[in-house]
């Protein structure tokens, strides 16, 4: 996408996020995708099961639960840009700050950069309280192909 192409209208980004939602991978999971505002990305969950705890052997949510929705925040940033485009998460770095309790945790991420086919962005989990719990950079591939939907990435 070039400087002088358009964003998406938030009317695009609902509906991206709206298919997405409707997805068996997150009505199972149970994570929500959200656009507020054009600017962020936003995943949420908004009720930690039993199934999402057991990080240091306790109730705070699993790492692999956090990477999971760093994934869903970062892999969806190019929505931002251009809806209609395929993109998958090529590399995520994540640091753990402190444990995660609470019932209700939230991901929102941030496009740092653009290249030519790669784009780089950022993300901070939150939990309950607000406070910021992990942080994470990732990497995402920009293709030129059109999800075979043709709104989102969601297939099943």
């Amino acid at each position: 996408m070039s400087d002088a192409d358009p964003r998406p209208t938030q009317e695009q980004l609902d509906r991206y996020a709206e298919q997405f939602n409707q997805s068996q991978t997150l009505r199972l999971f149970g994570a929500r995708l959200s656009f507020p505002n054009g600017e962020k990305v936003v995943v949420s969950l908004p009720e930690v099961r039993p199934e999402h705890r057991g990080g240091l052997g306790t109730s705070a949510v699993n790492g692999g639960i956090i990477s999971a929705l760093f994934d869903y925040a970062i892999g969806c940033t190019p929505a931002l840009l251009d809806p209609t485009r395929r993109a998958a998460t090529m590399q995520l770095s994540t640091s753990f700050e402190r444990p995660l309790r609470g019932d209700t945790v939230r991901a929102e991420a941030t496009i740092d950069s653009v290249g030519t086919s790669t784009l780089f962005a950022s993300a901070r989990m939150y939990d309950a309280q607000g406070q910021v719990c992990a942080r994470c950079q990732g990497v995402v591939k920009l293709s030129r192909m059109k999800w075979d939907s043709g709104e989102s990435p969601a297939v099943n």
